[in-house]
């Protein structure tokens, strides 16, 4: 049996594949070293069964791992791993490494994350090449989920927001300015609670307003990421993969338009290609 992981900061994705099918598929917290301990990691692993039941049999593990692109990462969290997955040989590659897999397979391309975080590289058809991105929820993600929650809160906090968006978040999340700064300044994983505002931006996304924040967003990871990409390989297909380009393909279409920067595909969840990738 082989187990393929996607995993962003917030949301881990396994597959389980065995005579020629999936035989499980399951979800945890996400794998992100930068965001997560070993003891913790421990705790939402022995909280899933269905880890638990296929732990032993599992053989080999291809995991992509937001946090890892550095080998000191990546050895870090394989040990953490073979803890748990006894009898696993386990190779761990950064989440844009399996984004461009997904997207590109053996082909060259330029690849671009919008999930729970944000990210781009060119892919020369074997690895995603160096680049000064990838600088997380604090400094960089323009256009990710929790950049977009981050927005959100903002507007909410300096009263911008329309005030029947403002009814539907404070009834939905019971928000008030004392409980999200608390959240924000005082507690751990905020990038995750950012995050967990996308389904807002799901359920209101014919909103004038919602559709405004998400096409900033776009823009914002246009300018910053993509173009300075594209410049540099002016030649190459652009693909997208994650949830929040998937999800609002069609705004990211859109945005993308008026910058003339055509898109040749949006994999909203990259696991099913890449496991395809490791198992044909």
């Amino acid at each position: 049996m082989i187990a393929v992981i996607y995993s962003g900061s917030k949301t881990a994705f396994w597959k389980l594949y065995a005579d020629d099918k999936i035989v499980a598929e399951t979800s945890t917290q996400g794998l992100n070293p930068y965001f997560n301990e070993e003891k913790q990691i421990f705790a939402f692993l022995n909280k899933n069964t269905t880890l638990i039941n296929n732990a032993e049999k599992i053989k080999k593990i291809y995991a992509f791992v937001a946090g890892t692109r550095t080998k000191s990462a990546q050895n870090n969290l394989k040990e953490i791993l073979e803890k748990f997955f006894i009898h696993s040989k386990i190779k761990i590659k950064d989440d844009l490494y399996g984004a461009s897999i997904a997207a590109c397979h053996h082909k060259s391309g330029i690849v671009g994350i919008l999930g729970s975080g944000a990210n781009c590289a060119y892919f020369n058809g074997k690895s995603p090449q160096e680049n000064n991105f990838g600088l997380g929820y604090i400094l960089a993600d323009e256009g990710s989920s929790n950049y977009l929650g981050k927005i959100l809160l903002k507007n909410f906090l300096e009263e911008k927001i329309p005030d029947d968006l403002k009814a539907k978040l404070e009834s939905k999340y019971n928000l008030d300015r004392p409980s999200i700064l608390e959240r924000i300044y005082k507690r751990p994983n905020v990038q995750s609670y950012l995050s967990s505002f996308f389904d807002f931006f799901v359920e209101n996304r014919k909103h004038k307003f919602i559709e405004q924040i998400i096409d900033q967003g776009f823009e914002k990871f246009l300018e910053t990421y993509i173009k300075p990409t594209r410049a540099k390989h002016q030649n190459e297909e652009i693909h997208f993969v994650g949830s929040v380009a998937g999800t609002f393909q069609d705004r990211l279409r859109l945005v993308a338009q008026k910058h003339n920067i055509d898109i040749t595909s949006i994999t909203k969840e990259p696991i099913h290609n890449i496991l395809h990738y490791y198992t044909n």
